[in-house]
């Protein structure tokens, strides 16, 4: 009976944890705490040191360490390596930086949205919904089934691989391609 007793405690401790503990997902080899900021969960994960470095370059760690909320669409290694040879390091020098703020904050929508609310969103429009991103340009969100993928003003497109990467400030969605404004 005891035995018994303690199984269903442990059940219902379970099924009353909090939330956070289910929201934690894996990214880059590393798990990704909704209880740490956008930049301390980053860090962590293999699949986005490039866009790790280029943060720190464009000089953008302290606002995506600040309370936010964002969205951000982080571009992995392998969409970093999609562009043409030499793109990155041309854009991480010094005198890049004003392109590189640029592209980067292209990938952010102010506040938080999940997937569900991006799907909603594109209900609504009619298979489209139009995202005002940080720097001032537009993504276009459109989804096939439950998938998302964004479309940029360039006409490029790129896959939400990772939906819902919970984070103390905001929500990371993972992305196959770097998405560039006019």
């Amino acid at each position: 009976m005891k035995k018994l007793i303690i199984a269903a405690l442990a059940v219902v401790a379970v099924a009353f944890a909090p939330k956070t503990y289910a929201q934690t997902k894996m990214v880059g080899g590393a798990a990704m705490y909704p209880t740490k900021n956008i930049v301390e969960n980053a860090v962590n994960s293999k699949d986005h040191t490039t866009l790790v470095a280029a943060v720190k370059a464009a000089g953008l760690v302290e606002t995506l360490e600040s309370k936010g909320p964002f969205t951000v669409f982080a571009p992995t290694n392998e969409a970093f390596d999609k562009l043409p040879a030499g793109t990155v390091e041309t854009l991480t020098k010094p005198e890049n930086k004003a392109t590189l703020t640029k592209i980067l904050t292209y990938h952010v929508v102010a506040g938080k949205h999940s997937a569900a609310e991006l799907l909603k969103k594109i209900k609504a429009g009619k298979g489209k919904a139009e995202l005002k991103t940080v720097s001032g340009g537009t993504l276009t969100a459109m989804a096939q089934g439950k998938k998302i993928y964004l479309v940029d003003e360039k006409g490029g497109k790129s896959w939400v691989t990772i939906p819902d990467v919970n984070q103390s400030n905001g929500v990371i969605h993972v992305v196959n391609t770097v998405l560039m404004p006019n």
